[in-house]
């Protein structure tokens, strides 16, 4: 079976840190690429992060600097190292998944795999 799993959200206070992993499963790993969106309560999705099968990344503008995601392909699982939080950071995040051969991009619709979400509070 297909899947991902998020885990490592939670509630943080404004300048602080989290990490967020997503464990894959049932699917070659190394053949796929990742990415991770969020969604703030009344807003639309958007991408925060990717990471193709060869390791190249891209970031939003809005946490250029600040996110930092990787991978690691011996335990089959994606990270988002998250720093200096914002309020405006306060989501649910996704991870997901794509085998498309074209440049990865932070547009949703590339993704076929997602994960059931995890949330994130960045809040005093």
């Amino acid at each position: 079976q297909l899947q991902l799993v998020e885990s490592g959200g939670g509630l943080v206070q404004p300048g602080g840190s989290l990490s967020l992993s997503c464990a894959a499963s049932g699917f070659p790993f190394n053949y796929y690429g990742f990415g991770w969106f969020r969604q703030a309560p009344g807003k639309e999705r958007e991408g925060v992060s990717c990471i193709s099968r060869t390791g190249f990344t891209n970031y939003a503008d809005s946490v250029k600097g600040r996110f930092t995601i990787s991978r690691d392909n011996v335990n089959d699982t994606v990270y988002l190292q998250m720093n200096s939080l914002k309020p405006e950071d306060t989501a649910v995040y996704y991870c997901a998944a794509t085998a498309s051969l074209l440049p990865l991009t932070l547009s949703s619709g590339r993704y076929s795999l997602w994960g059931q979400g995890t949330h994130i509070t960045v809040s005093s």
